[in-house]
Parts: C-alpha cells; structure tokens; sequence
C-alpha cells in the first residue's frame, strides 16, 4: 500500500510539474540575451565613490575608544588631526579608505594594538556639480548618488536658444584632459544618436554657444538662425532658412551688418547677383545681420540704428 501511495505522489510531482512554467535561471554572461530594441541608447548612470576634500566634516569612530573618536574637519590641505596619532591626508580617499589608514596609523604609532575605525562623511563641501554656458540656470549643483548629464540639465532648466551642440566635461582628477560631448537631436529622434554621459562629484560643464546670423527684413521668415552642424552659414544658405526674399524685397540694397574690433561696419551684398549666380557666395560669422529692404528710396536707406530692434526681437531657429 505505501508504495502504491508514494508511486502516485511521484506521478502526481510529475504531472505538476509539467503543467507550470520552470523557474527563471540566471543567464550565462558570455551569453547575454539580446537587448529590447530601441530608438535611443539607454544609459545606466554610474554611482561613482564619493571622495574625500577640503572642508568635508567627519565622523571617526574607533571601536571601544570614544577618547580616539569624534567629529574632524577635513583642513585645506587635505588633512585631519587625529587625537594622540597626529595629522593624516585622507583628501581624494573614500570614507572606507580614510577608515583603513586611520587604523594603519594608529598601529604605526602603537596607540592601538588591533583597531577598528569606522569614517561616516557628514558633510560633503565640495561634491557639486558646476554647470555653465548656455543654461537658463547656470550655478553649482550638488551631486550625490548616480547622475547623467541630462540629470544636471534638467536641473538647471534646459538649454537656452542659443545653446549649441557641444559640450565640454572636465574632471576635477583630470583638469588637463576635457571630455567633449556632441549632443545631437532631441530626446526622441532617430535622426542622430543622443548623447547622456555619465557625470562625477567635481566635474564642470560647459554648454557651448551656437553662433546665431539674423535675416530680417522683406524676407518669408525673418529671424536668427543657429550655426552648429556645419560651424558656417553662408548668405544663400541662410536667405533659404529665411524662405527667401518677398516679391517687395530690394536685392540691389541688401546690406550685411557686421560687429568687428573696430566697431559696427555695413557691408554691400550683392544679393541679386548671388542669387543668379554671378556673384560668389559670402560666409557669415556669428552676430552678423544680413537686412534685407523692401522696395522704395525710404527703405533702401534704413541704418543699422533701426535693423538693430528688428535683430534683438527676432526668433531663434534651430538649423536643420
């Protein structure tokens, strides 16, 4: 009788078992499991280990001698000054190496026998993030836990409009050594990769400026016009981003408006010529204002005093 019973818990084990899904096994590292697809790289931000600096506070706790233990704070040098062992650099450590070399100092200088050290980080002076350039709020951001460039821009509430594409990282542990970034398209575009890097406790972000060319006057679309993609924008170029002259416009008096070391200078284009083909193409340069007049002797002889308004007032489009 029993081992009728234990045949039909046996088959019963078996039917159970096939009827429910098997458990989930780790899979093999060498083999890892194709990533879902998608538009935009994903970006798993790094927590990196905080560090030790000037004017950070901590706590030492020495197992068993609270006359060792107390709160220290972390001099301009990098230093503390521990009770009985003297000074000790602990500036660029993490709090669980300053922990392992305030015990092997107070085992150099024989105060303890067998120490155990405890380093806990109350006060964090100098982890922010410090973010320039073109940021609607440029300031110093503190950084605790894992955090993404666009972490930090978001915090400091977006790009402006003239924000180009480049941005410049530099690590504190490596000043000399600036990491460049190009940002490409917006979140949400498979037209260009988007770039999210990391970022450490110390680093120092830069936005770049895009240089901005204004087109205003008897023009389809009047405003300023980024330079980033190709770094220049030409006068026919940017008469296309204008969507070209009106029927109205006076090609023969176009005039580019242009701010050197000297001063203000206005410059004849010879628009008509250039569109036809028979005059060669002109570069722009950041700033410059390309003014086109409408038809008419009153017109025709507008200043660059009262195209400056027009200018400062205008949209700002992103280059295509």
């Amino acid at each position: 009788m029993r081992i009728k019973m234990r045949r039909y818990i046996a088959l019963f084990a078996i039917l159970l078992t096939s009827a429910c899904p098997l458990p989930l096994v780790a899979q093999n590292p060498s083999s890892p499991a194709p990533a879902a697809e998608s538009s935009l790289p994903v970006l798993n931000a790094t927590a990196h280990p905080l560090q030790i600096s000037a004017g950070d506070l901590l706590e030492i706790s020495v197992y068993d001698t609270p006359d060792l233990s107390g709160k220290l704070r972390v001099d301009e040098h990098g230093n503390i000054s521990l009770p009985l062992a003297g000074d000790l650099t602990v500036s660029q450590m993490t709090a669980e190496q300053a922990a392992r070399a305030i015990e092997a100092k107070l085992l150099r200088e024989e105060i303890l026998k067998d120490p155990h050290v405890l380093v806990t980080v109350l006060e964090y002076s100098t982890q922010g993030v410090t973010l320039l350039g073109e940021v609607k709020q440029p300031a110093v951001y503190p950084l605790l836990g894992p955090h993404a460039l666009l972490d930090l821009i978001s915090a400091a509430g977006g790009f402006t409009p003239e924000a180009g594409e480049l941005v410049t990282i530099t690590h504190r542990a490596e000043p000399n050594n600036p990491v460049a970034v190009k940002m490409g398209t917006k979140p949400g575009s498979t037209t260009r990769p988007f770039n999210n890097v990391d970022i450490r406790p110390g680093d120092t972000i830069m936005v770049s400026h895009a240089g901005i060319v204004y087109v205003v006057g008897d023009v389809g679309r009047p405003g300023g016009f980024l330079i980033q993609r190709s770094g220049h924008l030409t006068v026919l170029r940017a008469m296309a981003l204008a969507q070209g002259p009106n029927k109205t416009a006076a090609l023969n008096s176009a005039k580019l408006i242009r701010q050197t070391d000297d001063g203000r200078e206005e410059l004849p284009v010879p628009l008509k010529k250039i569109l036809s083909n028979k005059a060669p193409d002109r570069a722009l340069a950041d700033g410059d204002i390309l003014f086109i007049p409408s038809s008419g002797f009153k017109n025709a002889m507008v200043t660059a005093e009262s195209v400056l308004p027009s200018a400062a007032g205008a949209s700002i489009y992103r280059v295509p």
